[in-house]
């Protein structure tokens, strides 16, 4: 006998059907210092990436989402925020960083709607709940360390076929990839894996015009926190919003100007 779905199944799968899919704004029309940009986000229907997606749409970018998990509501939601910005053109397709065919599936989506990109934003990342080494279970390592810095490389990889001179790569990193927090092994090695893997990035890509940012943000009231500390104090975060606003600032740099590192933090300073 077939089990009966649940809400959250039916929801889900819902989702997914909405999730591949494309619509056009219907805000602002004047040219806008962004218009005709292409940006793809990972990550991007919540959190970080969703304010990231939203700044370059207010901005005029076209712009393309990719979601491993996704729910109706979730989508509708970032449909309703990116509605308020300029007239622009959205992508959203379900994609897992961590599976090499998931990830090409995306791009040539993107290759097909959008021809070329100049925007990627790898935001997409998990972390795991506190655990001393010699308790954290290889399931959990692996699934940490194949989103966070697979997945960017996967998510590179299949873009860069597709940009040209003048582009631009983020990089998502926390100030975690320069830091230490006990009982964060997965994530901390994940994160000084993905600067590694970052800088040496900027530094291929230099002769080809295309330009690397290592993004830092501090503590960030994200949906994150609920994975490893339900009651940090949110109230001493930044928002997701002001993260975007300093991402948007950089991209807006004229091409011989670079902002490799960029670090942003609570004022109040670490949690």
């Amino acid at each position: 006998m077939a089990r009966k779905r649940t809400g959250w199944a039916k929801e889900r799968e819902e989702g997914e059907r909405l999730l591949d899919s494309e619509f056009v704004t219907q805000g602002k029309t004047q040219v806008l210092p962004l218009s005709g940009k292409k940006a793809v986000i990972s990550g991007g229907t919540r959190g970080i990436g969703l304010a990231i997606a939203t700044a370059l749409a207010g901005e005029g970018c076209d712009v393309a989402l990719a979601a491993r998990n996704i729910a109706t509501s979730m989508f509708q939601r970032a449909a309703r925020v990116l509605s308020d910005t300029a007239t622009v053109r959205v992508i959203a397709k379900s994609c897992d960083v961590r599976v090499p065919r998931s990830v090409d599936n995306f791009f040539q989506t993107v290759r097909t709607k959008f021809k070329s990109i100049d925007f990627l934003v790898n935001n997409a990342g998990i972390s795991h709940q506190v655990a001393d080494t010699d308790r954290l279970s290889p399931t959990a390592w692996n699934d940490v360390l194949t989103t966070n810095l697979t997945g960017m490389f996967l998510c590179t990889r299949a873009a860069l076929p597709l940009m040209r001179e003048g582009g631009i790569i983020v990089t998502n990193l926390s100030v975690a990839a320069k830091g230490v927090f006990a009982g964060q092994a997965a994530y901390i090695a994940s994160k000084w894996g993905a600067l590694g893997f970052t800088n040496c990035l900027r530094e291929e890509l230099r002769p080809r015009g295309i330009r690397v940012i290592a993004l830092m943000p501090g503590a960030t009231d994200t949906e994150i926190w609920k994975q490893f500390w339900p009651e940090a104090p949110r109230a001493r975060m930044i928002s997701p919003e002001s993260v975007a606003s300093v991402v948007v600032s950089a991209i807006l740099l004229p091409e011989n100007a670079t902002v490799e590192e960029l670090v942003i933090a609570p004022t109040t300073g670490a949690l």
